[in-house]
């Protein structure tokens, strides 16, 4: 179990070959995983993950980004337990939703079964599921993946349009 003494998961952009352990890690946390492997291989940089220090070749958190045009579905955000209330989630979302902001995208959303406490403290708001953009709701996510009881979330973003 991590403490305080022991060496912090540094965040870094994810690999095509972290695909397989960003499944384990999201089965583990018992979030969907039909169609992570192949984004992670397309677009690796859309993902980030933080290293376990004390497992090698395992995660301590995953995150991403799907994106869509001018919005994009923030998901698969998971803590190993053993990592949890350290700070590491808050992390991955700040992370991701500045990278979001720089690249232009209008918008995030999000589902979520269990979480839809957590999010609001990134400015997320709870959105009713036809009122989301049709590129999101066309996701597997949206369309396959979560069942119609997850909660969707919205999150307007700011961004220099001189970037």
């Amino acid at each position: 179990m991590p403490n305080t003494l022991s060496p912090a998961p540094t965040l870094r952009l994810a690999s095509p070959h972290d695909a397989g352990a960003i499944e384990r890690l999201l089965e583990a946390c018992d979030l969907p995983t039909t169609d992570v492997a192949p984004l992670v291989v397309a677009r690796p940089a859309d993902f980030v993950v933080a290293d376990d220090p004390h497992h090698p070749h395992e995660l301590a958190a995953v995150a991403g980004l799907e994106v869509c045009c001018e919005t994009a579905l923030l998901r698969s955000v998971a803590v190993r337990p053993e990592w949890r209330k350290l700070g590491l989630g808050d992390a991955l979302v700040r992370r991701l939703v500045s990278e979001a902001e720089g690249r232009g995208i209008h918008a995030l959303y999000l589902l979520t079964m269990t979480a839809e406490h957590y999010f609001p403290r990134f400015g997320f708001e709870p959105v009713a599921r036809d009122a989301v953009p049709a590129e999101i709701a066309a996701t597997n996510e949206f369309r396959d993946m979560c069942p119609a009881s997850a909660v969707a979330m919205y999150k307007p973003l700011r961004h220099d349009i001189e970037r």
